[in-house]
């Protein structure tokens, strides 16, 4: 049997959502997952992420708790609040936020970008996603002297399918000091 480049690419996809989804059973569990190790620089508290997931503040305390348990996780008293944040110094803080960035498609996105866009000089992760909001909208702003941007037209809705969620690219000209960067050159 032969596959399609296109095809093992879904299917590792869809392979990598499939085992994070049931290695990680609460699904409050793997939104924090997403919020704090997307980006190292995210933080959150108790009451703030209840709002933001949408969720009561007793499951939120009990897997902010479960993560800080673990060591995933760094709390931080801040005046009568205690405030929560991926712990980097944590042997696996690397794999896990890998993990994260190939389970919201980001390793793809980069990896499709690159390969025929012209001289790109730096890939960024803005709104929701950068700040560990899984929306289901990614925003990816694109930086590079002279970007084929016919390229990037049809590549919007091959790059949605494959990883499963909508994606707005945008293209700058000059290189961007907000978001996350994915990619430099």
């Amino acid at each position: 049997m032969h596959f399609s480049k296109k095809r093992v690419l879904l299917l590792l996809n869809w392979f990598v959502v499939y085992m994070l989804d049931s290695l990680i059973t609460s699904k409050t569990r793997l939104r924090l997952l997403v919020k704090f190790f997307i980006n190292a620089a995210n933080r959150g508290h108790m009451r703030g992420l209840a709002e933001e997931f949408n969720e009561s503040t007793n499951a939120i305390r009990k897997e902010l708790n479960n993560l800080s348990e673990a060591g995933y996780l760094e709390k931080e008293a801040q005046q009568n609040r205690v405030s929560y944040r991926a712990n980097v110094k944590h042997p696996l803080f690397g794999s896990l936020q890998d993990i994260v960035h190939k389970y919201l498609g980001l390793d793809r996105i980069v990896e499709t970008v690159l390969s025929r866009m012209g001289e790109v000089e730096q890939v960024v992760l803005m709104g929701d996603y950068a700040e560990g909001r899984d929306t289901g909208t990614i925003e990816v702003a694109i930086v590079g002297p002279a970007l084929n941007t016919e390229y990037l037209e049809r590549l919007t809705p091959k790059v949605e399918e494959l990883i499963g969620r909508k994606v707005e690219f945008t293209i700058n000209g000059t290189k961007l000091d907000k978001g996350l960067v994915l990619y430099e050159q």
